[in-house]
């Protein structure tokens, strides 16, 4: 039952930072005046699949890795409290954590995205690892220290997904306003045809 409850936990996570990305980003939702009711409250809350999809990722892909790993990492590391162990973990985690939830967090993206080919994907996730490697060695450490200090072992988990939850939102608005600037930038091209 607790892990059904942390699987529907990630999974509404991710469907929140969907919504929140295209609130925050400005992204239309199309949605006709005939559209059935459901619907056009659907596209005023900014809900799309996209987001549906998200929270697909969250239960079945984000929730069980995070899970593996921070679990993994915590049992690894139980009871071992002294300044070294806990330098030890964070480099743990940034070595071997950060780099394997940044490449399945890209990768499925891609597919999300609408990448159907392996050098489609592989494309997305060498283009978006370097940065997104960076802010989670920022992020990460900063996260892991606060968890160690202040945080019982078995809330570990769901407080990396919020703090997953809030990098993605960042990383999900900058992308979807790069989009929405490049959208710009062919109408008026498109006009001129």
């Amino acid at each position: 039952m607790a892990n059904l409850l942390f699987l529907s936990y990630s999974g509404v996570l991710c469907f929140l930072q969907e919504v929140l990305a295209n609130h925050i980003a400005g992204v239309p939702i199309p949605s006709s005046k005939n559209a059935p009711a459901h619907e056009r409250a659907l596209a005023a809350a900014k809900v799309n699949a996209r987001a549906l999809n998200m929270a697909a990722y969250g239960f079945f892909i984000s929730a069980p890795m995070n899970h593996v790993l921070i679990g993994g990492l915590h049992k690894m590391f139980a009871g071992r409290t002294s300044g070294r162990d806990k330098l030890l973990q964070l480099l743990v985690s940034n070595l071997f954590i950060a780099p394997a939830q940044a490449s399945v967090y890209l990768a499925s993206m891609a597919v999300i995205g609408g990448a159907r080919s392996v050098d489609a994907i592989k494309a997305t996730v060498l283009k978006g690892f370097l940065p997104m490697l960076k802010i989670l060695w920022v992020s990460s450490p900063t996260a892991t220290l606060f968890a160690q200090n202040f945080l019982p072992a078995e809330l570990w988990v769901p407080f990396f997904n919020v703090v997953s939850l809030a990098i993605g939102t960042f990383f999900s608005v900058k992308v979807k306003k790069m989009q929405l600037a490049a959208a710009r930038k062919r109408k008026p091209e498109s006009r001129d045809d």
